[in-house]
This record gives C-alpha cells, structure tokens and sequence, in this order.
C-alpha cells in the first residue's frame, strides 16, 4: 500500500453532529496533516469542504491549524467544531445538509467519472456529486491499492 490514502468516508456520511460531509473534511484535513492525503485530493477544496466551512461559519484555516497541531480523532474534531462554529442550528444543518445531498456536478464531469468507472452516461446512471464522488473515491482507491 501507498504512503498516501484516498479518502473513503462518503461525503454523504453525518457524525453525531448531524452534518453531512463533515467526517469527510476531518478525514481529508487529518491526511494532509499527516502528509499521507492522495495526490489530487485537496484538504479543503472549492466544493463541499468550502461548503461545510461557509454553512458552519468555520475559518478553513483553522480547521486546518487545530488539526494539524492536535491530530484530532473525529469526536474531537467534532468537539472543537461545537466550540468554533458561528451557525451550528439545526436548520442551519438541515440546509447544508440538502444543499450537499442536492448538488449535481457539472455534465464534463459526471461523464468523466462514470466513464473511468466504465458506466455508461445513461437515465439509471448517478447524477448526484455524492454519488459520483463516491464511485471517484472507489475508482481511484482500486488503481492506487488494489489493482
């Protein structure tokens, strides 16, 4: 195995917090701490790690400081975010929440990675970026480890 992981928790994963793509950010931030997060996979990126900071009112930056000092395991992580946090209400929540579970990628996208995976572009095929990110996830994990 690589020194260096994909990062496997679903971004459609909530922890006791309720929020969705949270223990994914954790995860992503804690590799890059480590320097073991997979090549092409930001710590925090543009799309739901940006959201979930932006919907909790969480400084990226210090996500990433706090993690990469005190090498949080997830409870932890999600302990400080309790602390940090200037919008952590359940509707609050439940919007981010929707707004993750509703967001659909872009065509170039969606075709690309259902072509990697070889699934074809067609109505049954996913639409949704949690679970076109999931089959990414999986695709790149199988020629990183498995193949």
């Amino acid at each position: 195995m690589s020194d260096t992981y994909v990062p496997m928790i679903s971004s459609g994963v909530a922890g006791p917090l309720g929020v969705v793509h949270l223990p994914r950010l954790w995860q992503k931030v804690s590799l890059e701490a480590a320097s073991k997060l997979a090549s092409g996979y930001p710590a925090i990126g543009k799309g739901f790690d940006a959201m979930t900071c932006a919907a909790l009112g969480l400084d990226e930056q210090a996500v990433k400081d706090y993690t990469k000092k005190n090498k949080p395991t997830y409870p932890e992580f999600e302990a400080w975010v309790k602390k940090n946090a200037k919008s952590l209400t359940p509707q609050t929540i439940e919007k981010h929440n929707a707004a993750v579970r509703g967001y659909n990628h872009d065509d170039e996208t969606r075709k690309n990675v259902l072509s990697a995976c070889g699934i074809p572009d067609d109505p049954s095929a996913p639409k949704d970026a949690v679970n076109l990110n999931n089959l990414d996830d999986w695709y790149e994990f199988h020629q990183a480890v498995l193949k």
